[in-house]
């Protein structure tokens, strides 16, 4: 395939630039020009069975495949992502007030273990940043057939007493230009922001949310919850008329050994897969069919995505493992899991 070629020659490069480099570079090139971007990944990857459609509550997805927030946390290059074969796209973590983030250097890769950590601190340019860039490239036609949505976080500058009213800015902004909106209360590298997974705070911000936007509307949990918290953290989501469950973001664990874990930030990749499907079967289980859970989680394998939806997911997401394996990868697992349903086109 034309994409694992282009990648096996282009990873060598790639890697020997600091990673938040090389993922502005690749990022920043395929938003310059989007429309052609699009056109030429989507002439080398191959688009997902039919029988791969799929619905996500009131989302409907040509593929349970989807990509995760943090790689486009401001929109730039969407039809890109529609044409490497995603069934849905999730841009952010955007805030109502643009932000720089944490210093740098503040993302690494392990490549031994095909994980990274990162503390970029929602670096992004702002909720209305991004609602201009969504509505222009509504009006200029090349909006995707596919839902995108934006996960919404708080705002640095913000206390916590007022998170809600710093959610709701990115709610009013963004509500009417994307498919859905995904709270995130779950990273790591934003201080005190996991308190918002607490029922007392959980609960008001995410019925004001939910009372104020006209989408669906998601919540992203973290892996390093107790089991008994995870599931309070559902029944609050549940009860506030949330659509739907994403599980789960990054952790402050270490699960392997390598000089980089001594970096604070958030672990995502290969081998975050053990406690995150962990985690996402105790949140199933809470969820008891009430709303759908969509898995994120060391997910890099048809077999691992294949295991997610067995477990009772609706969908699967994925970032980390597009740095290692490639761009290719996705269509792969597009026509693994058509091929081990025994559907492949």
């Amino acid at each position: 395939m034309l994409l694992d070629a282009t990648w096996r020659l282009s990873r060598p490069l790639l890697f020997q630039l600091d990673a938040e480099r090389a993922h502005r570079f690749i990022v920043g090139s395929l938003g310059r020009a989007p429309r052609l971007a699009a056109n030429l990944l989507g002439a080398a990857a191959l688009s997902p069975a039919p029988e791969l459609a799929c619905k996500v509550g009131p989302l409907h997805l040509r593929s349970p495949i989807g990509l995760a927030a943090g790689l486009d946390k401001d929109g730039e290059a969407i039809p890109s992502w529609a044409a490497l074969g995603f069934g849905f796209v999730e841009v952010g973590t955007v805030t109502a007030h643009a932000q720089d983030g944490n210093p740098q250097p503040r993302l690494f890769r392990l490549p031994a273990h095909r994980a990274l950590i990162n503390r970029m601190g929602f670096n992004n340019h702002g909720s209305a940043a991004l609602a201009a860039r969504l509505r222009r490239l509504r009006e200029s036609g090349g909006w995707p057939e596919i839902p995108v949505g934006a996960n919404i976080g708080k705002s640095k500058v913000t206390p916590l007493d007022e998170a809600a009213e710093d959610y709701l800015t990115s709610v009013s902004l963004l509500d009417e230009l994307v498919d859905y909106l995904t709270v995130n209360v779950s990273s790591p590298n934003t201080p005190g922001l996991r308190e918002l997974q607490q029922r007392e705070r959980l609960a008001p911000l995410l019925e004001a949310v939910a009372a104020r936007s006209s989408v669906p509307v998601f919540v992203k949990l973290a892996p390093d919850l107790e089991e008994s918290a995870l599931h309070e953290a559902v029944e609050v989501a549940v009860d506030s008329g949330c659509a739907g469950i994403i599980a789960t973001n990054t952790t402050n664990t270490r699960p392997v050994e390598d000089p980089l874990c001594e970096e604070a930030g958030g672990f995502s990749g290969r081998p975050l897969w053990p406690l995150a499907h962990e985690r996402v079967r105790q949140v199933i289980e809470a969820a008891s069919d009430r709303v759908p859970v969509i898995g994120v989680g060391g997910v890099d394998s048809v077999e691992r995505a294949q295991a997610l939806l067995d477990l009772g997911c609706a969908a699967v997401q994925l970032y980390s493992a597009l740095i290692f394996e490639g761009p290719s990868l996705v269509s792969r697992l597009n026509h693994g899991l058509a091929a081990s349903s025994g559907r492949a086109g």
